[in-house]
């Protein structure tokens, strides 16, 4: 996986107060407390506008924000990511570092159709994570925000239907060779499409999952004939979804 390069001329690099972000995110106790015992620093790293990379906005991304999470915990709980989230309006690639490991996290945001004041936020999506003196390379080429955006989102997508082929979890078969590639060069499909089906992966290897574990409880044989075949099926359907 990539770490960005983000560029000189659109760093911003100002902390962030936890308490700011309580007030715009209409934080409840249990969220503040989350971010007391998981959360050393919020920075706002660098700010991807028009005006610092030279690339024009488009009506769903004026500008992308870099925030860089210091993390006090080796886990993040995601909703401390969707508050901030809620309290920028604008997409937002984050970083999260622990100790000398650093990964990429980000939820596909865009304005809703109904009320272009307001934003959805999906699912998040994420990398593995990666030594903190990886190299890092380029900001992806692209024409407009609104594509660096789908650029920046895409590997994080690809990870999560790719990597649920590698059947350390459910026993599928591997995803064909080249299958990021195929994704990344299929540019008719749409960023919405790509991740319709992660998140199709992501509940088919839920049901996976919790079959195998039925199956693992069960002890009457014509019973655990029935959940096999259950199972098969289950990863049919979930390598299916990864071809």
């Amino acid at each position: 996986m990539t770490l960005y390069a983000w560029p000189d001329a659109a760093a911003f690099g100002r902390v962030v107060p936890k308490a700011k972000l309580y007030e715009h995110a209409s934080a409840n106790r249990a969220l503040k407390e989350g971010f007391v015992r998981e959360v050393e620093q919020i920075l706002w790293s660098h700010k991807l506008a028009p005006e610092t990379i030279n690339l024009a906005a488009t009506d769903a991304v004026a500008e992308i924000q870099v925030f860089r999470i210091v993390q006090k915990t080796a886990v993040l709980d995601r909703e401390l990511l969707r508050a901030i989230d809620k309290a920028i309006p604008f997409p937002l690639i984050f970083e999260l570092s622990h100790g000398e490991r650093i990964k990429l996290a980000a939820a596909w945001k865009r304005p809703s159709e109904a009320d272009r004041t307001r934003w959805v936020i999906g699912d998040y999506f994420e990398t593995e994570w990666l030594p903190g003196e990886t190299l890092r390379e380029p900001l992806p080429v692209a024409t407009n925000l609104g594509a660096l955006y789908e650029r920046l989102l895409s590997p994080l997508v690809e990870r999560q239907v790719s990597g649920a082929g590698s059947g350390a979890a459910t026993g599928v078969a591997e995803a064909p060779e080249g299958y990021a590639d195929q994704i990344t060069r299929a540019e008719a499909v749409s960023l919405g499409a790509r991740i319709a089906q992660a998140e199709a992966v992501k509940a088919k290897t839920r049901e996976v999952e919790r079959i195998k574990a039925q199956l693992a409880r069960e002890k009457q044989f014509n019973k655990r004939v029935a959940i096999n075949a259950e199972l098969r099926a289950a990863k049919q359907e979930l390598e299916g979804l990864i071809r």
